[in-house]
């Protein structure tokens, strides 16, 4: 990696967390450019650039998993149950899920890449 590359990987992940802090505080397009002394198209041209880049990291992403026969990622319906049909013994910051029959209690905290293996493993057809 030459030191252009770098640069410019240091300023995508400055303006990731420019544009996620705008989005935490609530913070209008025009307010944060007034806020931070930048202009409309400055704040469109980063933001254009973090969607090509986080989408040719899918494509990048994609091509691995069909390279190593992985199933190709999509979408699983997610129901949140009911107030009432949470059982009594629920915890807070407890995770509990139901897949094809299964029963599935985690930790909040338990790490969202590795649940996202168990989930691809537990889709699996056997």
């Amino acid at each position: 990696m030459n030191t252009r590359e770098i640069a410019m990987e240091y300023r995508l992940a400055q303006w990731a967390q420019a544009l996620q802090e705008r989005i935490t505080n609530g913070e209008s397009i025009k307010e944060f450019c007034q806020n931070r002394g930048v202009s409309r198209n400055t704040y469109f041209y980063w933001q254009r650039k973090l969607r090509k880049t986080a989408s040719k990291q899918m494509a990048v992403k994609q091509a691995e998993a069909t390279h190593n026969n992985l199933p190709a990622q999509r979408f699983t319906e997610i129901r949140i149950a009911e107030p009432a049909a949470i059982p009594e013994t629920a915890q807070p910051g407890l995770i509990h899920m139901e897949i094809g029959g299964a029963r599935i209690t985690i930790d909040s905290t338990y790490p969202s890449d590795k649940l996202a293996v168990l989930l691809r493993e537990l889709a699996r057809p056997c």
